[in-house]
C-alpha cells in the first residue's frame, strides 16, 4: 500500500525500492520456514552446517536488493532497506497489537 501511495505522488524510485526490498524479504521468510525441517533431523554437526549454509544463502539473497538499488538510480536505496525490514516490522506490530488487545480483554473481564 505504501508503494501505491508513492506511485500516486510521483515518487516511483521510492515505490520500486519498497517493492524490491519487500519481495526479497518475503522470499527470505518463505525460505526460512521451508528450510527449518531439514535442519532438525540431523546430527548436531550436520544441523549446524545446514543452518550456517541457510543463513549465508538468505543473507546473500537479501543483499541483492541492496546491490540493485545501489547500482540503478530507478530504485531508492533507503526505501529498499525499509522494504527489507517491512516483514519483520509487520510481524512485530501484529504481536504488539495482540498483546495490547489481550491486556484490554483481561481488564474488561475483571
Amino acid at each position: 500500500m505504501a508503494a501505491c501511495f508513492f506511485i500516486v505522488i510521483d515518487q516511483k524510485p521510492i515505490a520500486k525500492g519498497l517493492l524490491l526490498g519487500s519481495i526479497f524479504s518475503i522470499i527470505n521468510f518463505i525460505l526460512m520456514g521451508e528450510s527449518l525441517p531439514y535442519r532438525l533431523d540431523h546430527s548436531r554437526r550436520m544441523a549446524s552446517a545446514k543452518a550456517l549454509g541457510s543463513i549465508l544463502f538468505r543473507y546473500t539473497l537479501l543483499a541483492i536488493p541492496l546491490a540493485v538499488s545501489i547500482r540503478f538510480e530507478q530504485f531508492n536505496l533507503f526505501a529498499a532497506i525499509i522494504g527489507i525490514f517491512s516483514v519483520q516490522g509487520m510481524i512485530l506490530a501484529d504481536h504488539i497489537c495482540q498483546y495490547i488487545f489481550s491486556i484490554r480483554n483481561k481488564q474488561i473481564e475483571e
